[in-house]
């Protein structure tokens, strides 16, 4: 697409870092600063009128309201409202796929600090996104060019 990628695990403080590899899953309060730096790089893009990738594991609806407003997200508390005018404009994509494959994905990983033993928290953390959220779900059983071509295609159809 030419886009500029971002991969959310770069901008994770070291103390995050730290935590995950020791096997301690994070928790709300390790992740919400992580996730408002990460709105400012996509607001930053967005005020540049670029567009960009984020690989993120935002796993809850709040962290994905963090991820679209910002810390305001947060302090409002408020649920999001049908028709809502959101402060960036992101298509969220819901990689789905069964905990095996994933985990048969993460075991080939190499030299990243999240071990594969934190998958489960993860899955147990996981809000799968719903309406009124902007979002699609791809399988992560098909092959990755139909996975691309799906993504593509809600991008540029929607």
């Amino acid at each position: 697409l030419g886009w500029k990628f971002y991969d959310a695990d770069d901008y994770h403080s070291p103390e995050n870092k730290k935590k995950m590899a020791e096997g301690i899953p994070l928790n709300d309060e390790d992740r919400i600063p992580w996730l408002c730096a990460l709105h400012d790089i996509l607001r930053r893009e967005d005020s540049s009128r670029e567009n960009a990738i984020l690989a993120c594991s935002a796993l809850k609806k709040m962290y994905r309201r963090v991820l679209v407003s910002g810390a305001s997200a947060i302090e409002s508390n408020q649920p999001e409202q049908p028709g809502e005018t959101a402060a960036l404009k992101i298509l969220f994509v819901h990689l789905d796929g069964p905990i095996d494959i994933i985990a048969g994905r993460l075991a080939k990983r190499r030299g990243h600090f999240m071990p594969p033993e934190l998958l489960k928290s993860q899955f147990d953390t996981l809000e799968p996104p719903s309406v009124p959220e902007r979002f699609i779900t791809v399988s992560l059983e098909k092959s990755l060019p139909e996975i691309v071509l799906e993504i593509e295609r809600a991008i540029f159809q929607g």
